[in-house]
């Protein structure tokens, strides 16, 4: 749901209040938030289709058949927490990212008044949360017999007040001990490291002390992912959906599917091969150095916040052979890993000090991503040992609800491992800069071209 961007005109009008709960969403509230789609719910009238290359759908806003009889509204973390133990309790962090609620001062009536969702503040917020608990505190009597029995698992087995999946990413990668890895971070604060969660979307997630606004940066977020940290959440909306759309519409991905299967690979571990076989004596990094895109084939989410950018390709060839389809990768995954350099620097000219990336997540198991993520920010990227970082996260949340550990940054100390650290190949840095040049030029191209057409 979170990818769906149907509300576009509700998130105008909650953009244009400009209460004051936007200060903490970068200033602009995403499309991808609760509030402007539970607004689309409500809204009657609203009709069209949706339509991909795989299926077409009719829609209508839900307000008979979904708003007027909803007893509750959910993210899937706190769904899921209630259908294992009866109990209707949000977490904090799902609240905070993004449903305006603040750590400090709770719900903020006057913005649901002035947005046309007074429906929640009437009932007390009970549709949407009124009792608001920690991540990895313990949910009523635990695993309920109902659940047990679908699970097989005992009842009464204990269950944390939940994350979201990225920030449970986040918790499981930001603690780890990097002792002896010859890493800038090593003995500094953990405010200079920046989890990056990169599957369909990328979601990255530095903390700080004191409150940091960064414009186009969500948060800040009073301990909506560590304990006693305020949260700076950027992220790209999509980047392994991007990766796949590139790939899978190129006129040589049929031919891709066929050697990839015959080597019994996945597509991109043949494209990386592939990669290194065409790279001859330069870097596999240079190979794009006619080709540039930007990313934002469904908008920016930061730092940018402009749902209305779209990607562009520069530097396309007549040819559509396998040679042309892995370039064309190779220059999405580098226009990701500029979105990051964007990102960070951002948070950085705000206030953070950041020096090493901790990435998890489906796209931090491609070699060349991370590879590429190192050299585009010049920052040495840390790979934990447990690759579903997201599931250590959750783990650290359980074994805090069943008292294993008496804090979350006791058990993310404890179960956060270092498995690989990735330099930078500091001798390309140049070749990067210049592209990242012609990165910032694409957007700022397209926004002249936009002013062009809706000129007189």
């Amino acid at each position: 749901m979170w990818l769906d961007h149907r509300a576009v005109s509700q998130v105008h009008r909650i953009n244009e209040t400009k209460h004051r709960v936007l200060q903490c969403v970068g200033g602009v509230m995403s499309v991808e938030m609760q509030a402007p789609k539970l607004l689309w719910l409500k809204e009657p009238l609203g009709k069209g289709i949706i339509e991909t290359r795989t299926w077409r759908v009719t829609w209508m806003n839900l307000r008979e058949t979904c708003w007027d009889k909803a007893g509750h509204f959910f993210d899937l973390p706190d769904f899921l927490s209630w259908k294992a133990t009866g109990v209707t309790a949000r977490s904090l962090c799902s609240l905070v990212c993004k449903w305006t609620y603040s750590a400090e001062k709770g719900w903020d009536d006057s913005f649901w008044k002035m947005v046309g969702l007074e429906d929640f503040v009437a009932d007390n917020y009970s549709k949407i949360g009124n009792q608001v608990l920690p991540p990895g505190a313990s949910l009523g009597n635990g695993l309920t017999p109902e659940a047990a029995k679908d699970l097989g698992l005992p009842a009464g087995i204990a269950v944390a007040a939940s994350l979201i999946d990225a920030h449970a990413g986040g918790l499981g990668v930001i603690g780890a001990d990097v002792r002896g890895y010859g890493l800038a971070c090593e003995g500094q604060p953990v405010t200079s490291r920046l989890a990056v969660i990169c599957g369909t979307s990328s979601c990255h997630m530095g903390i700080s002390k004191d409150p940091i606004f960064v414009p186009g940066v969500w948060g800040p977020y009073f301990s909506a992912m560590v304990p006693g940290f305020w949260l700076n959440e950027g992220g790209q909306s999509v980047t392994g959906k991007l990766i796949d759309h590139m790939v899978q519409g190129h006129a040589a991905f049929p031919e891709l599917q066929a050697k990839a299967t015959a080597r019994c690979q996945s597509v991109y571990a043949y494209l990386n091969s592939h990669l290194d076989l065409i790279k001859k004596a330069r870097p596999v990094g240079f190979l794009t150095v006619d080709l540039h895109v930007w990313p934002d084939f469904h908008g920016n989410r930061s730092p940018l916040a402009d749902l209305t950018l779209k990607g562009m390709v520069t530097g396309l060839k007549l040819s559509q052979d396998l040679d042309d389809l892995a370039i064309l990768y190779l220059a999405t995954v580098q226009a990701i890993a500029f979105g990051t350099r964007l990102i960070v620097e951002a948070m950085e000219a705000a206030g953070h000090s950041l020096s090493t990336l901790f990435l998890c997540g489906g796209l931090s198991k491609n070699p060349l991503f991370v590879q590429m993520h190192a050299d585009i920010t010049g920052m040495p990227v840390v790979l934990s040992q447990e690759a579903e970082s997201v599931l250590v996260g959750a783990a650290v949340l359980g074994a805090c609800a069943s008292g294993d550990f008496t804090s979350v940054q006791e058990a993310m100390a404890r179960m956060s491992k270092v498995g690989k650290v990735v330099f930078p190949r500091l001798e390309d840095k140049r070749y990067y800069d210049k592209k990242y040049q012609v990165f910032l030029k694409l957007v700022e191209h397209q926004k002249e071209y936009a002013a062009i057409m809706k000129g007189d």
